[in-house]
């Protein structure tokens, strides 16, 4: 065993010459006949090893079994494309959120088993496209919302005895907060979870420094598991001034702001919309390189990031001139670091929102390789990955729908519809999703880069396709 590498896994399917590692169980029988023995808690994995030790007396297995345990989904979405490769990607990250789900959603089901903000954030996304069902993004966001020490951050992930934070979580504990009231309709829910938001924010302005930027609050400033990262952190987020940690902060406080807005809460609307302009002038001045028409990820301009640009084009920190070089350097720079698995969502993101799709689809080969590999799940991180299944994976099927078919809520409640599409390489794409109000349906054609096809929306839900002149829809069939 000494002369295998166990950090190197290769293809799964391929078991001759690999080391065998894992947790276990050791059942001692006493004699009698039709014993049934079971674990006390469930177990998960890819492979079962079954070992065999009799001593004077011979041993009978009369059956042995598995029982699969997980959240009941019932999808009700489809999407369909020409390429074969993302119907595949489908299966793997249904599969992923299956094992990942149990009585709460979980960041893997074989290492910590517990639910951490920041897997979660991207789970819910997923299943808001792939099923009405709600219940466990309701409970995620209440549980976490219960793990404030009062007032404070969240706790990095929850329920668990053993408390730890990670204040970049907390942060995106209030992401799924405006995730939830524009993706469904329900504002009580919605106004019960703001006391919850501002003490998150009112906590980070305690380390707000005289220059107006946020210092690394203690805890883990966990950001995405980037090689020359140390443990996941950008350069100085440990305690020190961090543009990533910075330019999501400013985003955040925008998307509180717009919360506000949805309970009616006007004043403290503009009290976040104050905090975010002052973080964002602040961070143009600290961590803006115009040499390089980027931003840096440190006060001495020594490190650069595709996380950097991603958080500065959606936060809308910069605009005009400056946020066209940004565009430019985020494709074309090859000194970033660039974004893995997890915080590759919010580089998806990005290339939507600057109309790159081309882009996505130009790093999805990563999860393209996971069948070639013999993959089941999505994993962790790239190769050599710890984990071979975690969700934090699954989020190419929720940009499917809401980047390729571009299919987005326009205002709180999901009750206008924004459609725009970008299909990319594909000559043709199709499908439906569940909305608060029933389906939402997009079947569409690309040639010459001319669309044509229809869009389906509920009863009562109207919108907009944007298109290069955008064409208003009505409830019902829409023929473009």
């Amino acid at each position: 065993k000494a002369m295998y590498n166990t950090r190197v896994k290769g293809n799964r399917d391929v078991i001759e010459g690999k080391t065998f590692i894992g947790v276990g169980d050791t059942f001692e029988p006493d004699g009698g006949q039709h014993r049934a023995m079971n674990t006390l808690w469930w177990e998960a994995g890819r492979y079962i090893e079954l070992t065999v030790r009799t001593g004077a007396e011979p041993l009978t297995i009369e059956r042995f079994s598995l029982r699969e345990t997980g959240y009941p989904y019932e999808w009700t979405s489809r999407f369909e494309s020409d390429d074969d490769r993302l119907a595949d990607v489908i299966l793997i990250a249904k599969r992923v959120l299956q094992m990942c789900s149990h009585e709460t959603y979980m960041d893997c089901p074989y290492y910590e088993q517990m639910m951490y903000v920041g897997d979660t954030r991207l789970e819910v996304l997923a299943t808001y496209t792939w099923t009405p069902d709600d219940r466990l993004p309701r409970k995620a966001m209440c549980i976490y919302d219960e793990s404030r020490k009062t007032p404070g951050f969240t706790q990095s992930r929850y329920p668990t005895r053993v408390q730890q934070t990670i204040p970049p979580f907390s942060a995106w504990w209030i992401g799924m907060v405006h995730d939830f009231a524009m993706w469904r309709d329900d504002l009580p829910f919605v106004r019960s979870l703001l006391p919850g938001v501002r003490a998150v924010l009112d906590t980070f302005a305690r380390f707000k420094t005289h220059d107006g930027l946020v210092v690394g609050p203690p805890g883990w400033n966990f950001m995405d598991w980037v090689p020359s990262w140390k443990s996941g952190m950008p350069i100085d987020a440990d305690h020190g001034i961090s543009a990533p940690l910075n330019l999501k902060l400013a985003w955040i406080h925008k998307q509180a702001a717009e919360l506000e807005e949805i309970v009616g809460d006007p004043e403290l609307a503009a009290l976040q919309r104050r905090r975010a302009d002052e973080l964002t002038t602040a961070a143009l001045g600290a961590f803006w390189d115009d040499r390089r028409g980027l931003f840096a990820d440190d006060l001495g301009h020594k490190s650069y990031s595709e996380h950097s640009q991603c958080l500065a084009l959606l936060g809308g920190l910069v605009s005009g001139e400056r946020a066209a070089k940004v565009q430019v350097g985020l494709l074309a720079d090859d000194d970033l670091a660039r974004t893995t698995i997890y915080f590759t969502h919010y580089l998806f993101e990005t290339y939507r929102q600057i109309g790159r799709i081309d882009r996505l689809f130009d790093r999805l080969p990563l999860w393209f390789d996971h069948k070639t590999n013999g993959l089941r799940t999505t994993i962790e991180m790239p190769e050599p990955t710890r984990s071979d299944c975690h969700a934090w994976g699954a989020h190419p099927i929720y940009h499917y729908f809401a980047s390729i078919l571009g299919i987005r809520p326009a205002s709180a409640g999901f009750k206008t519809v924004d459609i725009h599409p970008q299909l990319g390489p594909l000559t043709w794409a199709k499908g439906s999703m569940p909305h608060p109000r029933g389906t939402i349906g997009v079947d569409l054609k690309q040639d010459g880069g001319k669309l044509t096809g229809t869009v389906d929306l509920p009863d009562g839900i109207t919108g907009q396709l944007r298109l290069a002149n955008p064409v208003p829809l009505k409830s019902g069939r829409n023929h473009l």
